[in-house]
């Protein structure tokens, strides 16, 4: 009797173990599920698996159907649309000067409608273009692979790099896997895309290159060079690899006709993923700032002689520089251990540091080498950085624009009026043309 009594007590005794472990693993799942549920920080979607997309038996391909499958469900079309109080005739600094002692040029209302490319990152809504797409847009309509359409709201824009975030209020999204290897020259690649309103397009090519910078088209450059066709409307795409995995956002063209020419670029993913996870967090992206005017140190192409370093040309009163001690004149040689080569790599690998981070950098100062420690600033925007440049005395262009205002200011009555009949009867003869 007492055997059977301790034999139901052990089993009891391991049944309220097991219910309690039971309750506990139940609590633990749905306090994950309900943390997933609070986006914090966007993390890049990933392949599930490893298994190659292709076979390893042929070199040959017949055809990257699969891939375009994957990727064209998370591409999307991005139509804006904006109001514009403007004037053909504005254009012509000559006529604009006139109509300023006139009472101004009558402006004529009109709708402007662009088009781009963007792409789904999350299951949340949030989709990638860039920033140019969405500029000045009042109106912001996202359409999808397949049919259905959304107003779209603007999340934050980061124009020093030229990307966005927009966010749409709809289910059944399909986000892009982020490729996590890195990508080299030779990769085959497509860019999917809006070209010319045409509706999604695929189009195939190679990496032609990595780490392009210098084009001047944004403050933060480190571009994917392609010869996959890109046009207008490709903007804010996705340029994706042989297995439908996002590799970067195209975002510009070189071309001399408007059209592609072999040569565009893609914004890199590593670029993609901090700037979305800046602007979705906190609205704006946060970067390290030196405060300095800086130049590469390279001035003959032929010499054989090694030019590596960037020279300090100036350097902000009371910025992160000059309380380190960095003076005008300085070769900035490394930082943290990384060779500065030119300038273009100094600001990428500043810009990529949040405010507050300690860089060891190394210095060339009268010919001595020399370590300093500089702790980093926030990097004012770019309006405030543009306020504290320093007025420049106006060039000749400007010369020339104040001598024919004057000009015209010295015009009789009869003159200008017989101008501004003529210039008027020019804007009408063009409103009944465009209609």
């Amino acid at each position: 009797m007492a055997k059977n009594n301790k034999k139901t007590s052990r089993f009891w005794y391991w049944t309220l173990c097991l219910l309690l472990v039971g309750v506990f693993a139940l609590f633990v799942w749905y306090y994950k599920t309900n943390q997933q549920q609070k986006l914090t920080h966007w993390t890049p979607p990933v392949a599930e698996t490893n298994n190659q997309k292709q076979s390893s038996e042929s070199n040959v391909v017949t055809s990257y159907h699969d891939a375009v499958a994957i990727a064209a469900q998370s591409v999307v079309n991005i139509y804006t649309n904006q109001r514009v109080l403007q004037n053909p005739y504005m254009d012509d600094p000559v006529l604009r000067r006139y109509f300023e002692f006139e009472g101004g040029l009558p402006q004529q209302e009109e709708n402007s409608t662009s088009l781009g490319s963007g792409v789904i990152v999350s299951e949340d809504g949030y989709i990638v273009t860039n920033a140019h797409v969405i500029e000045h847009a009042e109106e912001i309509v996202v359409a999808l692979n397949d049919g259905r359409k959304s107003r779209a709201k603007v999340v934050g824009t980061d124009p020093e790099s030229d990307l966005a975030v927009i966010q749409v209020d709809m289910t059944g999204l399909k986000p892009l896997v982020f490729k996590q290897k890195a990508t080299q020259v030779g990769d085959v690649v497509l860019a999917i895309g809006n070209p010319f309103g045409v509706g999604q397009t695929v189009t195939q090519g190679i990496i032609s290159a990595t780490g392009r910078t210098g084009l001047g088209v944004s403050t933060f450059e480190d571009f994917i060079q392609t010869d996959a066709a890109i046009n207008p409307g490709n903007s804010g795409g996705a340029l994706v690899d042989a297995n439908g995995e996002l590799i970067g956002i195209n975002t510009m063209i070189f071309s001399q006709s408007g059209g592609s020419m072999g040569i565009g670029f893609a914004i890199p993913n590593s670029i993609v993923e901090q700037v979305m996870n800046a602007l979705i967090e906190k609205g704006h992206v946060s970067r390290g700032w030196l405060g300095i005017e800086i130049q590469s140190q390279l001035k003959d192409p032929t010499s054989l002689e090694s030019t590596a370093g960037v020279e300090v040309l100036n350097v902000v009163e009371n910025g992160p520089a000059a309380i380190s001690g960095l003076q005008i004149g300085d070769v900035i040689v490394s930082i943290d251990g990384k060779k500065m080569t030119d300038a273009n790599t100094l600001v990428q690998y500043v810009a990529r540091k949040s405010p507050n981070s300690v860089l060891n950098t190394q210095i060339l100062r009268n010919g001595d080498l020399q370590t300093i420690q500089i702790k980093l600033a926030e990097r004012p925007s770019q309006n405030e950085l543009l306020s504290q440049a320093q007025d420049v005395s106006p060039d000749e262009s400007d010369k020339r624009l104040d001598e024919q205002a004057q000009s015209m200011a010295n015009m009789s009555k009869e003159e200008r009026a017989q101008l501004k009949r003529e210039l008027l009867e020019l804007l009408e003869l063009e409103k009944r043309l465009n209609k």
